[in-house]
């Protein structure tokens, strides 16, 4: 056991850098410890060193799965390190050092890539790039995304000649702040962002729905009307009638018309109705001062053992908590995105704003700004919610566009195209903020290239890597 606590510790390091604690230079700390074990213990044991490593960073920094499924949360911390255990573990095969350095670089960042979409669609929080999420590194979001902020990271830790690795990172750096393909039009919005408060760690089968959407209302009935506003936004799923049929027969939808009237601006808010007797949806809408429903997205990325519980039986019939997610929600299959008054938002409902593909699809669309609408009001704790701003502020910098996010007990912000937070809440807060924001136009290197083309270079890296090794063994060596 003591042989493993160093690998470990070097873990730890790069957890630290991750919200809510936030250190993010101890990134290339834990990195370049976990380098120097890595290559000392080559030939002995690689995917040890590798799978602890990846321990240490992960059991802190995905700890908010506990509260979703305990027994989830164990799996998934063991999948991920055995994915950097046999990244570890491939490296090893390298003997010339340089080309060691450079096969741990790449296939560390493939085991991170397979996390953007695997299992159960991906779990992609606790990475680089949410850790370097307010450091000069998330400049090179528009050019790469978290693929590249990766890529950097390792590339610092491990390299054997840092100053340089570093004097490149800093150039990158400031091409990519000087020049990101996006423009500011010269629009604006006001949007008004309200969140009702409440307690964290509840579940939605101990709540009284009602309760939930009664103190959002309260809030919005304190408005009042304003030439200047643009639109009120509501967090996702505070008005549930999953259990009653469709919002546009509830009396919710009722009360939300009357304050559309009255405020004379749209709503644009989130609601979870019924899809059946075993399913529901996630949707966000917009409903306008005429009461009509001009817009809406229903969620396509579910939360798994959240909204969705994946192997339902299986897991019944050795008796884990399934009556936690009694329904499953039913997934959309429309493009990301929402048409506020003349212009039009992209939607990343909740969870969906980890992955940054789905904040694209709306900017490909035409997207001139972001909304994350969400509830992380069941987890205790604030690991999920802070990572939840730190991926709002990479899907800023990403594309380029200004996102807002909206939550029932926080956190709720604006964040800007350069990833600075405005008006951030506190968490289980009564508030209402409001702000002026930009719309912008063009599309960055990240959004017209997408993950696709990063992971296909990342492949033929790997691939020329095995070339090179293959053609340096001896002819009838095995």
């Amino acid at each position: 056991m003591p042989r493993h606590l160093a690998p470990f510790a070097s873990g730890l390091l790069v957890a630290a850098s991750l919200p809510p604690w936030g250190w993010w230079p101890l990134s290339f700390l834990g990195i370049a410890i976990y380098g120097s074990l890595a290559r000392k213990r080559q030939e002995k044991s690689p995917l040890a060193t590798g799978a602890v490593f990846a321990l240490g960073w992960f059991l802190p920094g995905m700890a908010w799965m506990w509260f979703l499924t305990a027994p989830g949360y164990l799996i998934a911390v063991a999948l991920f390190a055995c994915l950097h255990g046999v990244a570890a573990k491939a490296a090893a095969s390298f003997n010339n050092p340089r080309q060691h350095t450079e096969a741990l670089i790449v296939f560390h960042v493939l085991a991170e890539t397979i996390r953007l979409s695997w299992p159960f669609g991906g779990v992609p929080l606790a990475t680089l790039g949410i850790a370097q999420s307010q450091s000069p590194l998330a400049s090179v979001s528009p050019w790469g995304g978290v693929i590249l902020i990766s890529v950097v990271a390792f590339w610092i830790g491990l390299s054997h000649k840092r100053v340089r690795a570093i004097l490149i990172t800093l150039v990158l750096i400031g091409c990519a702040n000087a020049w990101d393909n996006t423009s500011d039009t010269g629009r604006t919005l006001t949007l008004t962002v309200i969140q009702g408060g409440g307690d964290q760690g509840t579940r939605a089968i101990n709540t009284d729905p009602r309760e939930v959407f009664v103190r959002h209302l309260e809030l919005t009935k304190s408005l009042q009307p304003s030439v200047k506003r643009s639109a009120v936004v509501w967090p996702e799923n505070v008005i549930n009638v999953s259990s009653q049929g469709l919002f546009v027969d509830s009396r919710e939808y009722s009360e939300l018309a009357a304050e559309t009237k009255r405020l004379q601006v749209p709503l644009v808010v989130g609601i979870t109705e019924s899809a059946g007797p075993d399913a529901f949806t996630n949707a966000q809408i917009v409903i306008e001062p005429n009461g009509v429903i001009s817009s809406r997205y229903d969620k396509v990325r579910r939360v798994p053992f959240g909204e969705y519980m994946p192997m339902r039986s299986l897991l019944s019939s050795v008796g884990a908590p399934t009556h936690l997610v009694p329904r499953d929600a039913r997934a959309g299959d429309a493009r990301g995105w929402i048409d506020i008054g003349e212009e039009r938002a992209a939607v990343a409902i909740s969870w969906e704003i980890f992955f940054g593909g789905r904040v694209n699809e709306g900017v490909v669309d035409g997207a001139t700004f972001i909304i994350n609408p969400t509830n992380g009001s069941s987890y205790t704790w604030t690991i999920l919610q802070t990572q939840q701003v730190a991926s709002s502020r990479l899907r800023a910098r990403e594309q380029g566009r200004w996102v807002v996010q909206a939550a029932p007990t926080g956190f709720s912000a604006f964040i800007s195209p350069r990833g600075e937070v405005f008006n951030r809440t506190a968490i289980s807060e009564s508030a209402v903020i409001e702000r002026t924001i930009s719309l912008y136009s063009g599309r960055t290197p990240y959004s017209q290239l997408g993950n696709a083309f990063y992971i296909v270079l990342l492949v033929v890296w790997a691939i020329a890597l095995l070339q090179r090794r293959y053609r340096a063994i001896p002819r009838g060596a095995s």
